[in-house]
């Protein structure tokens, strides 16, 4: 049986699919199964590949990372896509963690936290550069939320589930989902990932 983590990089760059897959190959439980050089191939492989995780360029030609990452999670929301951008795309940043993206990391974090941060990835939590985060601040004041919906949604971040959550916090899994379905009215959100994607662009949660 083959339990290792299925990755798929979608990158336009040749040299960067490579070091990637150089890394991978290292670890005992990562394999990459395919390499996408644009946004419409990244779509394509996905359907075919059927990987754990997607790691994800913004800048690529006939499809942007963003709007691959929409089409992907649209299809397949339980689908991970983790992005890898330089820093300055804050827009693109954003449009992509929106469409449910599970966290974005600058290119040039090291090997050691790039592996860290996937395998954290898949296990449920989102992970984002301390860099990406800041930059993704916004100058508006973020919604206002209770100090237990704000327990809630850091554990939420954390890739905890509403049973975990629950005995966490010493409340029923009845109460967590009515704290949940409250942070998304408030958040604007529809789904976990996207009230996680808010709450840290808006700085109501740091992880």
């Amino acid at each position: 049986m083959n339990d290792k983590i299925k990755i798929l990089i979608a990158d336009d760059h040749q040299i960067v699919r490579m070091g990637l897959t150089t890394i991978f190959a290292k670890e005992p439980d990562l394999e990459v199964v395919g390499e996408a050089r644009n946004g419409v191939e990244a779509v394509r492989l996905v359907r075919e590949l059927n990987p754990d995780i997607v790691l994800m360029d913004l800048l690529m030609p006939r499809k942007n990372g963003a709007d691959a990452t929409a089409e992907i999670l649209s299809a397949n929301p339980s689908a991970k896509v983790l992005i890898l951008t330089t820093f300055g795309e804050s827009d693109e940043v954003r449009r992509a963690l929106d469409a449910g993206a599970c966290g974005a990391l600058i290119k040039d974090t090291p090997h050691t936290k790039l592996v860290a941060a996937l395998r954290a990835a898949i296990r449920g939590k989102t992970v984002i550069s301390p860099e990406i985060q800041q930059n993704l601040s916004e100058q508006a004041a973020p919604p206002a939320l209770s100090d237990r919906q704000l327990a809630i949604l850091r554990l939420v971040a954390e890739g905890l589930t509403s049973k975990e959550i629950a005995t966490k916090l010493e409340i029923g899994p009845d109460g967590v989902n009515a704290h949940l379905r409250t942070i998304f009215s408030k958040l604007g959100a529809s789904s976990r990932s996207e009230a996680v994607a808010i709450a840290l662009r808006t700085q109501l949660i740091k992880i």
